[in-house]
């Protein structure tokens, strides 16, 4: 746990605890998991079929011999069933997966050769190159678009940026405090050395997520990957799924990129944020001057997932970075479409959105998403 946590943060669970050690145990645990669940909903799928079966010969055999004037009020009664037929009028969840499961949202930024935000383009302007062959539709294009934020702020607290931390929390309060509209937009703070922490879960209080920083102490090793999993999984996937609602999902890490803790490695990091549709936002604490290796882990994390990586040399730079980050948030379009050959089979697709006749300017998205299985 973080070294000197307060001792409301102390109190509760490591946000690692479950923290598999790679995703490959993930997938075996969840085949088992999904296999045995399988068997019991197929069991009860034939429970239900045989039930309905039954009420169905009784209804038919009570049309036959009551009135017609009663067969509206036993349909109206067997509407609201659990059990009722998958085609019934009021119950369309199979028919909704059929619809959305090959379509393919990216959020996205264009800037000019001077790296400002060009936000005044249309939908014609953009072709989608889905797995190297061209989408066959575009479903929905909205620009600066407004969908709500749901933000993780993952600050590494291990003892190699002890001497700016102060410095590093105040800019990210600041921070937290521009970006999270109240009712809207959500955030949850993440401190991690050699393990996660969450001092702050989901809120739009700008007093809690604000104590969550404060309560962040800097001290031991660097776990790094293990931290950009876990959130990308447990808080922003699980987050998105229980809520249900469109929302533009990213990580603000502020990190060396240095790891030496994780039992992840950084693709199956990446992987992971890329599954549940994460843009990484990256501010490193390197203001040595000199590109360490860790800024480059920082950089392949930003390209891959859509977002950026920013490098000061100065500490004061940093609140420089998170007000950058605040104006491209501000900035993106919105772009649905279909593929044209998907095939939902769980496999890695690329994305490549390109400016037609625009080729001064440069468009920057996520590298690719994986197609969910059936």
């Amino acid at each position: 746990m973080l070294a000197a946590l307060s001792a409301s943060a102390q109190q509760s669970q490591p946000a690692t605890k479950d923290l598999p050690s790679a995703p490959s145990a993930v997938l075996q645990k969840q085949q088992e998991q999904q296999e045995a669940e399988q068997q019991k909903q197929e069991e009860a799928e034939r429970q239900r079929e045989a039930q309905q079966e039954q009420r169905q010969a009784a209804q038919q055999k009570a049309a036959a011999a009551a009135p017609a004037t009663t067969v509206p009020t036993q349909t109206a009664t067997a509407k609201p069933s659990p059990d009722a037929p998958a085609t019934a009028p009021d119950d369309p969840p199979l028919e909704t997966i059929r619809k959305n499961v090959d379509e393919v949202n990216v959020v996205f930024t264009v800037t000019d050769k001077h790296g400002h935000f060009v936000k005044d383009l249309k939908e014609d302007d953009f072709k989608v190159i889905d797995d190297n062959k061209p989408a066959s539709k575009i479903i929905d294009f909205s620009r600066e678009t407004n969908l709500p934020l749901r933000v993780g702020l993952l600050i590494d607290a291990s003892n190699s940026i002890r001497d700016r931390f102060r410095f590093e929390q105040d800019a990210a309060i600041e921070f937290l405090n521009q970006i999270v509209r109240p009712r809207f937009d959500k955030a949850f703070v993440l401190g991690f050395d050699t393990t996660a922490e969450v001092t702050a879960d989901f809120s739009d209080s700008s007093e809690v997520l604000s104590k969550g920083v404060r309560m962040l102490r800097p001290g031991g090793g660097t776990a790094l990957y293990d931290a950009i999993y876990y959130a990308s999984r447990d808080k922003l996937l699980k987050n998105q799924e229980k809520e249900g609602i469109p929302t533009r999902r990213a990580i603000i890490l502020l990190s060396d990129g240095d790891d030496n803790q994780s039992r992840v490695t950084r693709e199956e990091a990446i992987e992971m944020a890329q599954r549940a549709e994460v843009v990484i936002y990256a501010i490193s604490t390197n203001v040595s001057g000199v590109k360490m290796k860790g800024d480059k882990v920082l950089e392949r994390m930003a390209e891959m997932t859509g977002g950026r990586a920013f490098f000061p040399f100065k500490i004061e730079d940093v609140a420089n970075a998170f007000s950058e980050i605040q104006d491209e948030l501000r900035s993106q379009y919105l772009l649905a479409y279909k593929p044209a050959d998907f095939v939902a089979n769980g496999q890695y697709r690329s994305i490549d959105i390109v400016a037609e006749n625009h080729k001064n300017l440069k468009v920057r998205s996520r590298k690719g998403y994986y197609a969910p299985k059936p």
